[in-house]
């Protein structure tokens, strides 16, 4: 009998644990009866009650599991560290709040049965803010143009993995691992599915303007020479374009020299956009940088504090 395995990763998700628990399990015993089954939720140090709630969960079902991690790691490593910790012969990961439908377990199911070792889920339209969504929009199309590797519009991680992809996953010895873009770097052949995003289930989204402005800075850096081609480019035609102001100042200098004020207006503009050029570009630059400082330093991607109901305890649970 094949095993399925659900990961749900999950921060301050009280609200929402058990409903999501109950309805992927329900979809799994009536949709899916022929496959065994485990459940399992990472928790990125929540501080509400969401761990209470995993206890009992635990203590009440063997097949729901959770691992909790001694602090927050991230938005991209917990669930990382989650897929390469399950037993089953593929592993469906989906996000707590109901933002990815349940009812895409059976489809993504069936497209493995198909013979797709990656199943993944295509957002084609969402309920959450129109802006939002705006924004996000023209983020996936700005990187795809820019990435020297085709990305995946509007594909947030959700979908199914099949075990050979996992061990894939398992031999990168990433510590900074960016799912979206190794799926479309490294990934098998693929099947995405469609679907609208509803809005969440209850409480607030954890995704402010810094986790999503580094959600954007490491896929850049990740997968795109833009930043540092840019610096060369435009380094360059300012260079030149200060020449030929410089030269045609000095010769309306010499051909009117009393009637041609060079004044201090246009040296304290040039200098201020040079700067300003600069600045952006040395920032750019650091981020490239610190993304190698990250991979360089080969920090665990999560150190766990305590899992429940797993069979074996590891005796190292740091990856």
């Amino acid at each position: 009998m094949k095993k399925i395995s659900v990961l749900i990763p999950c921060y301050n998700e009280e609200e929402n644990v058990e409903p999501i628990s109950q309805a992927v399990i329900q979809t799994l015993e009536q949709d899916l009866p022929q496959y065994d089954y485990e459940l399992v939720f990472i928790d990125n140090d929540s501080r509400d009650n969401t761990r209470p709630i995993l206890r009992r969960l635990c203590r009440e079902n063997p097949r729901i599991k959770a691992i909790f991690n001694a602090r927050n790691f991230g938005q991209f490593n917990s669930p990382y560290y989650g897929m390469l910790q399950v037993t089953g012969d593929c592993v469906i990961e989906m996000v707590a709040d109901f933002q990815d439908p349940v009812d895409m377990i059976p489809k993504y199911v069936k497209a493995w049965e198909e013979g797709y070792k990656i199943v993944i889920g295509i957002k084609t339209s969402s309920k959450e803010n129109k802006i939002m969504y705006a924004l996000r929009s023209l983020y996936y199309k700005t990187i795809k143009k820019l990435s020297d590797v085709e990305q995946i519009e509007h594909f947030t991680g959700s979908g199914l993995y099949d075990r050979d992809f996992i061990e894939v996953l398992r031999k990168l010895d990433d510590p900074t691992p960016f799912l979206r873009g190794i799926v479309a770097e490294l990934g098998y052949k693929r099947k995405e599915i469609p679907y609208e995003q509803p809005k969440r289930r209850a409480g607030k989204t954890h995704n402010n303007f810094y986790r999503l402005y580094d959600a954007a800075m490491l896929s850049i850096t990740s997968y795109t020479k833009v930043g540092l081609r840019l610096a060369t480019f435009i380094g360059g035609v300012s260079a030149v374009l200060s020449i030929i102001v410089a030269f045609v100042y000095l010769v309306m200098k010499l051909i009117w020299w009393y009637r041609f004020p060079a004044g201090m207006a246009p040296m304290l503009i040039g200098m201020l956009f040079l700067g300003s050029v600069q600045i952006f570009f040395i920032g750019m630059v650091g981020e490239y940088v610190l993304s190698i400082n990250q991979r360089v330093m080969k920090r665990p991607l999560v150190v766990e504090e305590e899992r429940l109901n797993f069979e074996e305890n590891k005796e190292n649970d740091e990856i």
